[in-house]
């Protein structure tokens, strides 16, 4: 049996118990996945971010690469259920304990994913993440997904791992309460979005098959989000509020093939676990 420090932070709120809470475990090096994927059964989180510090993580020399350029840790995402590629509120939450816990000299983090490499800055207020955007493209939508949501979709679209229906309005977001299974999605998750008058839009994310019913806030969803309101309210910065029990604020920056994704954390825990050797 040994012992490894945990955290336990909100990610995109400036308040405790809102926002989405992820854990982030910090490595010397990676551990059998079985065993990162049975620590994050255990927390039984939406997220659990497992980070490999520098040198271990430190990814090739990139050409024209700066000599200032942060070193790259490593970064993997767990669901209870499995691993993911891409989640933004866990990167969000792994930037922070490096830049509020491990290395607080530190101002840029680099991180070396499924995802390519992901860079965040930490601001006087917000963190900023750099991510790729995934602009959707439209598609028919489900019989079976009316009956399941119980709301009426105005269009429907489709991203790379997720699938977006926009609806009539923020009450429509509220209102919609998935019954029964969601098997049309082909195992995909799906956002449900609105224009709204308080922020730019609103959003839910649901992702029943990742383990996830409902998941508070999604960074990696508005990869999607951004470019599909920038559209359509032609402004290329938007305030999203993800309408969830929890609730949290992400502010997005659409620029050109990325999404600029910034918000904020608070922790509320820390600690250590103990893993079987």
């Amino acid at each position: 049996m040994f012992k490894l420090a945990m955290y336990q932070v909100d990610a995109f709120t400036s308040e405790l118990f809102r926002g989405n809470p992820a854990a982030v475990v910090p490595l010397d090096d990676w551990l059998p996945d079985a065993t990162l994927q049975a620590i994050a059964a255990e927390n039984n989180l939406s997220e659990t971010a497992f980070i490999v510090k520098p040198p271990t993580a430190l990814a090739p020399p990139h050409a024209g690469a700066s000599a200032h350029a942060p070193l790259h840790w490593g970064l993997r995402w767990f669901t209870p259920a499995c691993e993911v590629n891409l989640c933004g509120h866990a990167t969000l939450a792994a930037a922070w304990v490096i830049t509020h816990k491990l290395q607080p000299h530190l101002r840029e983090v680099a991180f070396d994913t499924a995802s390519g490499v992901l860079r965040v800055v930490r601001g006087l207020e917000f963190l900023t993440m750099d991510f790729p955007a995934d602009p959707p493209v439209p598609a028919a939508v489900p019989d079976a997904l009316v009956d399941a949501l119980g709301v009426h979709i105005v269009e429907y679209w489709t991203g790379t791992t997720m699938n977006l229906a926009r609806l009539e309005s923020r009450k429509a977001v509220e209102a919609a309460l998935p019954v029964g299974t969601l098997d049309c999605l082909e195992e995909r998750n799906l956002i449900i979005t609105a224009e709204d008058d308080d922020y730019d839009f609103v959003s839910r994310m649901f992702g029943p098959f990742a383990g996830i019913a409902e998941d508070p806030v999604t960074g990696s969803a508005h990869c999607l989000l951004a470019p599909f309101w920038a559209a359509r309210l032609r402004k290329t910065t938007l305030n999203g509020w993800q309408a969830s029990q929890r609730g949290g604020a992400v502010l997005c920056e659409l620029v050109g093939e990325r999404v600029k994704l910034s918000g904020t954390c608070v922790e509320f825990l820390s600690g250590t676990i103990c893993v079987p050797s």
